[in-house]
């Protein structure tokens, strides 16, 4: 039976900042999505665009922790 791989942790704060920038991306779109077309949306709609975009805000709030983690990891590495 194969031995699992090592984690591998060197290149994860770089990961963690693409689906960051990708998160940050797709919230700005929602927004401008709704301030562009919400009058022709139903409210049940809208409602669950707006709900999205909370739930993303609080994924960025958990992965920005988990990039200081993982920075401080690096940190820790090195020295």
């Amino acid at each position: 039976m194969p031995r699992p791989n090592p984690d591998d942790r060197r290149d994860n704060v770089e990961n963690l900042q693409n689906i960051i920038d990708n998160t940050i991306k797709n919230k700005e779109e929602t927004e401008d999505y709704l301030q562009a077309h919400a009058d022709s949306m139903s409210e049940t709609q809208i409602q669950q665009m707006m709900e999205k975009n909370k739930r993303r805000e609080q994924s960025l709030q958990g992965l920005r922790e988990e990039i200081k983690e993982e920075a401080q990891a690096r940190r820790n590495e090195i020295d």
